[in-house]
């Protein structure tokens, strides 16, 4: 891997390189150990019957800037080996075909910069538009586009001069969304023609989308022509578009040995240009389709139509339908970092395997801007079943306050759904009411996490300095008769400044849990390893409410009549003298939670661990350290821990793509991967358990129980 990159100098960007370098390295050893399935040697339920395409939308274009020589870079390191790079076409005003997400070019470039007085206008599918147009730019006005890679490394004088004159005039490929990382913005990114792309990286499969055919031939530059040129030098594995005419006028001239031509369907309200018909109403006359094209491109929509409220409706039948009429369906949209139907929990792993993996049908191909994992869902994590291989002896997934991503934290349902999802241990945090009854909250402040705000208990509020600088209604300050009247609400941690919530469709329902129906519930269930008991806050409540906690939470056990003697029980606390207390009165494993984040440690201080503590409790950020967004560095804290043969547990862990670094690629099982085969970790703390048999029911959407 530090061959690869050091051979390819156009992996690495200004400030991003280092921190992106180590993720690749541990990416690479997580990739070639992850999982012990391979590719399913199931037959597949595509056309063919082989595994679906992953196709990198513009390559690696999740993370940098689409249709950049750094982005079809990428995708080699980081998917399948059958990948296939796909380049939107545009034609430059001297008819040079260039990999380049649209024909306008402001959004996706810095033309603006160079070119500031070059702004036109015109009609684009009917619709004035002000842009910059590639049609009004030569090849020699984009600069660069001729340097061909590694002619810098060969001194090549003509390209070195125009290199470095036009540093402050190339018209380079930026990220296009601005939510994306801006590291790997700058002037070398320049644009390039689709032979640069064929012969630098010779993909597996190239992919041509010609979207704007109509366009180009109003302005007198032949899109026909051109490919029908490069074709003569370039392999065309797959050629796309939404234009019929397109087909109609390029289809004979190909011949039998060119490209698999797949008609690219728009949202079902949109015109298409040639026949002034819908296609929605194209997409009823299939067998019409199946006389041009081998497949065709759908948006996901097509296949999992979203309800207003961004609920999955049960899927259609368009594959099968298309799988009738002899046509390949590639879907289109997937994008890690783009809002996901809520029933998949910010997880992009499970969209994929509602699209080829369900038990009823599989689309022949996917379009992904993040083809790491689109290629994960292929060759790892479907086909599972009950052929997946079992949890190491020595790792855990353990919930946070349940599965509290999905559903309320601390409810019923939340400890269900995690459970269900492959939960080894289930957590409890434990709270008192007045008259000592312990319960399962995530804190002991009511305003966080219940409806107690809109109950009569408003004006029970004070300020616990011991506790929390601002003021809360505390648990302690109520009964157990009135905290059973509350009803727990789900919590949106990313809900400002991103706008993004979780199942909100599950409205404060759920009651409390005391702890002794936790028990219980973890009693019934077979596939649960343990319980996780974590308290806090013990010595005020002893000291100033005369609530003993280490005295009724070991009552609780001793009423549901001791928890199963194969399951673990494990003790959580921050406070050393608690778990003491603990590992006086019970035999349970004792974890010590490290609270603030930490890069070292001494041995001396782990010996002192060592004494009172079974396993720690860490920070992501003790294990991994960030900068900028970007990972800067991996810790010696688990290796250290480990000499002491103490486990390690790290916390916590979220799908929401803002959660984490950019390293990880908006991939929740990336970054969980990653501590596991990078780092070592015993465990991971999640508020979203990542399914270990991700099997789909074939009849309905993948669904929250709330969604009805």
């Amino acid at each position: 891997m530090i061959t690869y990159m050091q051979d390819n100098p156009s992996m690495f960007r200004l400030r991003a390189s280092k921190f992106l370098l180590l993720s690749v390295l541990i990416l690479s050893q997580f990739l070639s150990t992850q999982l012990l399935a391979q590719r399913s040697k199931s037959p597949w339920q595509t056309l063919t019957g082989e595994a679906p395409l992953v196709i990198a939308r513009g390559g690696f274009s999740g993370l940098f800037p689409d249709s950049s020589v750094t982005a079809y870079s990428f995708v080699s390191a980081t998917s399948v080996p059958d990948a296939v790079l796909w380049c939107d076409v545009q034609l430059t005003k001297d008819g040079v075909g260039i990999c380049f997400p649209d024909v306008t070019m402001y959004k996706d470039s810095n033309v603006q910069d160079a070119y500031p007085k070059r702004k036109n206008s015109y009609l684009l599918n009917g619709v004035p538009t002000q842009d910059w147009f590639t049609i009004d730019f030569t090849s020699k006005d984009l600069k660069s586009v001729f340097c061909k890679f590694g002619a810098l490394k060969e001194q090549n004088f003509l390209c070195i001069y125009s290199y470095y004159k036009s540093i402050f005039q190339t018209v380079a490929v930026i990220r296009g969304i601005l939510s994306r990382s801006p590291a790997f913005d700058d002037n070398r990114n320049v644009i390039s023609t689709v032979e640069n792309i064929a012969t630098q990286f010779k993909p597996a499969g190239f992919w041509l989308n010609v979207q704007h055919d109509a366009f180009y031939a109003q302005h007198n530059l032949s899109m026909s022509g051109f490919l029908l040129s490069v074709s003569k030098t370039v392999t065309i594995d797959y050629l796309s578009s939404p234009e019929l005419k397109f087909f109609r006028d390029i289809g004979s001239r190909f011949g039998k040995t060119g490209p698999k031509f797949v008609f690219r369907f728009l949202e079902k309200d949109d015109v298409e240009v040639s026949t002034n018909q819908t296609y929605g109403s194209l997409m009823t006359n299939l067998t019409f389709i199946k006389t041009f094209a081998s497949g065709v491109l759908v948006p996901k929509s097509y296949i999992w139509p979203v309800d207003k409220d961004q609920y999955l409706l049960p899927h259609t039948t368009f594959v099968q339908d298309a799988h009738k009429a002899g046509l390949q369906v590639y879907a289109s949209g997937f994008a890690n970092d783009f809002d996901l139907a809520y029933n998949y929990s910010y997880d992009p792993l499970a969209e994929y395997l509602a699209f080829m993996d369900n038990g009823n049908f599989s689309v022949d191909g996917v379009v992904s801007d993040f083809p790491l994992t689109a290629s994960s869902a292929v060759d790892c994590f479907s086909h599972l079943g009950s052929n997946a291989s079992s949890t190491q002896g020595d790792f855990f997934v353990i919930s946070k306050n349940g599965a509290s991503g999905d559903y309320p934290g601390c409810s019923d349902l939340a400890y269900s759904k995690a459970i269900e999802d492959g939960a080894d241990i289930i957590d409890c945090a434990i709270q008192m009411s007045s008259d000592g009854i312990p319960f399962c909250l995530n804190s002991s402040n009511l305003l966080e996490g219940t409806n107690v705000f809109q109950s009569p208990f408003i004006n029970r509020s004070s300020t616990v300095p011991e506790i929390a600088p601002h003021a809360g209604i505390y648990s302690f300050s109520l009964r157990w008769s009135e905290i059973k009247t509350l009803r727990l609400a789900m919590t949106h941690p990313y809900s400002l400044g991103f706008n993004l919530f979780r199942n909100p469709r599950e409205k404060s329902s759920e009651k409390i849990v005391p702890l002794y129906d936790f028990l219980i519930l973890a009693n019934k269930s077979s596939s649960l390893v343990g319980v996780l008991i974590s308290v806090e806050n013990v010595a005020y409540l002893r000291g100033k409410q005369g609530i003993d906690v280490v005295k009724e939470v070991l009552y609780a056990f001793k009423e549901a009549c001791c928890i199963d003697a194969t399951k673990r029980v494990m003790i959580q606390s921050s406070n050393s003298p608690v778990l003491v207390d603990f590992k006086k009165q019970s035999p349970y494993e004792i974890v010590y939670q490290v609270e603030e984040n930490v890069g070292d440690i001494v041995d001396s201080a782990i010996e002192e661990i060592k004494k009172f503590a079974d396993a720690v409790v860490v920070s992501r950020r003790s294990v991994y350290s960030t900068s900028n967004f970007f990972l800067s560095g991996q810790t010696h804290l688990v290796e250290k821990l480990h000499k002491f043969n103490l486990p390690v547990y790290v916390k916590t862990f979220r799908n929401e793509f803002v959660s984490q670094p950019w390293d990880f690629f908006s991939d929740a099982t990336v970054e969980i991967n990653t501590y596991v085969a990078g780092a070592g970790v015993n465990g991971t703390i999640t508020e979203c358990e990542i399914q270990k048999e991700p099997v789909l029911d074939p009849q309905r959407p993948p669904s929250l129980h709330a969604s009805g």
